[in-house]
């Protein structure tokens, strides 16, 4: 009898902190600023990356940097990053080093951002509310190191945490898709009017596994 109290007690529990569900119409609500909300992704990625596609969708009215999209791996933090400096300028850092793009919005609003980056030529790609950006360059022959600490909500100093909250995000983040190759234009734009018929090979956001920490809300997407 005590045995099975105590997985009933596990069951009700674990929902709360780790999950893998389909997000499809929801949203990671970050309700303040602080140093210790986020949310961890968790990813079987066991061999390093040699291309990249991520997109994801986020509403806030933050006009300072912020991080959209932090990976890193043991021993180095900014292996990826997908960082919003201000208004309009993001950057993506691959092996530390990083590429800037600046794009045209309108603020307060909800924003469809996707990247992607090729090993071969060092080729990073950015689009904008479905809008491709010029492109920039980086990383030439590097590989993006596997068994990553994935986080939203804040930038990594470290593996899994050094956090600042100055650099902390604040507002919602949704449709959060991760692929191994380089989609095409034409699946992006399939992408961004939410109709992601590739099958994402490394993040899902219709089969997420997560875990929340700190003040991270799910709820109903209402401004998609």
């Amino acid at each position: 009898m005590n045995k099975l109290m105590l997985w009933v007690s596990v069951l009700v529990i674990l929902p709360e902190a780790f999950a893998q569900t389909d997000l499809r119409g929801k949203v990671f609500v970050f309700p303040r600023e602080s140093s210790i909300d986020h949310v961890t992704l968790i990813t079987k990625l066991e061999k390093p990356l040699k291309n990249l596609t991520l997109c994801l969708r986020a509403y806030s009215d933050l006009s300072r940097a912020h991080s959209l999209f932090s990976y890193s791996i043991y021993g180095k933090d900014n292996e990826l990053l997908l960082f919003k400096n201000r208004i309009g300028e993001y950057s993506l850092y691959i092996g530390k080093a990083k590429v800037t793009v600046r794009a045209s919005e309108t603020f307060p609003s909800p924003v469809h951002t996707c990247t992607s980056w090729e090993s071969s030529t060092g080729i990073a790609e950015f689009w904008v509310n479905g809008k491709p950006l010029v492109k920039r360059g980086l990383k030439q022959g590097y590989s993006v190191g596997a068994h990553p600490k994935i986080v939203l909500g804040q930038e990594q100093d470290s593996y899994g945490g050094g956090f600042d909250k100055s650099q902390s995000f604040m507002g919602e983040i949704g449709d959060l898709y991760m692929w191994d190759s380089i989609l095409p234009p034409e699946e992006i734009l399939l992408v961004y009017h939410g109709h992601p018929f590739i099958n994402p090979t490394i993040l899902n956001w219709q089969a997420l596994k997560y875990e929340t920490k700190g003040y991270v809300i799910v709820k109903p997407l209402v401004w998609g």
